[in-house]
């Protein structure tokens, strides 16, 4: 119960993100192992250091983990806990916690707007389970309240992420997630 009082702070102070705002000790799932801003859409965007992307369980857990982002976003627009998107990336503790943030942020009445940015690095690889750590970039990817104000004037931040992403049949999900503090990256 403690974690999720943890979970809770991460959720609903004012930084950056719904997933991972400010909280102590972080924020993790259980491991199997003005105005908002009107020219952006919530996306996650990605970078990839290499030119080519390989096909095999880095590239596909790296896909995983950016998909799973880019449905928060979606989701953290109208902070739907519900929605559909969000058990197509992620299962286990890391769709949980984002489930509890998002339902943390509608009775806060706020929602996410902006660009979240992931260029997640391989820690650790086998055939059915990668390992990931990410400086994940919400300083464009802040909470408005329902009248479209900013809810503060608390900037984004950087923060480090860590995953694991698991295959099930033909299908990698992102089943860990712990977020550190804002701008621990």
């Amino acid at each position: 119960m403690r974690n999720l009082e943890h979970m809770t702070r991460r959720w609903i102070l004012p930084v950056a993100i719904v997933v991972a705002i400010l909280c102590a000790t972080g924020c993790s799932g259980t491991d199997s192992d003005g105005a908002p801003p009107t020219t952006h859409e919530p996306s996650a965007s990605t970078s990839n250091s290499s030119s080519h992307i390989a096909h095999g369980p880095e590239s596909d857990a790296r896909a995983a983990y950016r998909a799973m982002w880019r449905d928060l976003a979606a989701a953290s627009t109208t902070s739907d806990a519900g929605s559909p998107l969000l058990d197509d990336h992620a299962t286990g503790g890391a769709l949980e916690l984002m489930k509890y943030g998002l339902e943390k942020a509608k009775a806060e009445k706020v929602v996410v707007k902006g660009t979240l940015h992931v260029n997640p690095e391989v820690v650790t690889a086998a055939v059915r389970q990668v390992k990931l750590r990410d400086c994940v970039d919400g300083t464009d990817w802040l909470q408005y309240g329902l009248d479209g104000k900013l809810k503060n004037d608390v900037p984004g931040s950087h923060f480090r992420a860590d995953a694991t992403v698991l295959r099930k049949g033909p299908v990698w999900k992102v089943s860990y997630l712990y977020m550190h503090d804002a701008g621990t990256c």
